[in-house]
């Protein structure tokens, strides 16, 4: 159940690069025939960022799960990052005219959908909150993420960074934002009643151990 009175969260989420090395530049060995189709990273233009608060929970009663949808189309899953609530069921319907097999060997869910194509969906609980690698088998550039939160206070990133949390208790919380490829970042909110509270993250590669 929801809390009638309640606030919400709202930002923008951006990703920061380190500044490249300064022969990274025009000609040299960045412009040779072995590495000038190397791809590098745009951080501009990462997307999917996860917004969530961390546990503890409000104490609220957890919402009815629900079902959501992974398809497997193009051979990609997509959507390509996935937050969910920890008891949802994600089913996984493959829109190709080709098998694919859907596994994951991660610690929070294992499973293995074994070869299948349409019309057969599987489906797989998740019941336990992590971080779900998801891969198939047959093709290297299928995969996928799946993070399994403990409360439904999460929002997806737009196309632009933009993120809003809804109907949020009033209380003081943790605030991540996440991404898959960067450190996660923290930062302490107060949700008023009937408030909307404004937090934005710059993530980057920093706070990591120096070896």
């Amino acid at each position: 159940m929801i809390c009638c009175q309640a606030g919400s969260i709202s930002g923008v989420v951006r990703a920061e690069g380190k500044d490249a090395p300064a022969a990274d530049g025009a000609g040299g060995k960045y412009d040779s025939r072995k590495f000038k189709f190397a791809e590098r990273v745009n951080y501009a233009e990462l997307r999917d960022f996860v917004v969530y608060i961390d546990h503890p929970a409000p104490a609220v009663k957890r919402p009815t799960p629900v079902i959501k949808t992974i398809s497997q189309k193009g051979a990609t899953f997509i959507p390509h990052v996935t937050p969910i609530v920890v008891g949802t069921t994600i089913e996984w319907p493959n829109q190709d005219e080709i098998y694919h097999n859907v596994f994951s060997i991660s610690e929070a869910k294992q499973f293995d959908l074994e070869l299948y194509r349409s019309p057969e969906i599987k489906r797989v609980p998740f019941d336990k909150p992590g971080r779900v690698d998801v891969f198939c088998s047959i093709h290297t550039t299928m995969n996928c993420v799946i993070l399994v939160l403990e409360n439904p206070w999460f929002a997806l990133s737009d196309a632009k960074g933009n993120y809003t949390i809804t109907n949020v208790p009033p209380g003081t919380y943790k605030l991540k934002a996440w991404h898959e490829r960067l450190p996660t970042a923290t930062k302490e909110v107060v949700v008023t009643r009937d408030g909307e509270v404004k937090v934005d993250f710059t993530l980057g590669i920093v706070n990591l151990p120096k070896y």
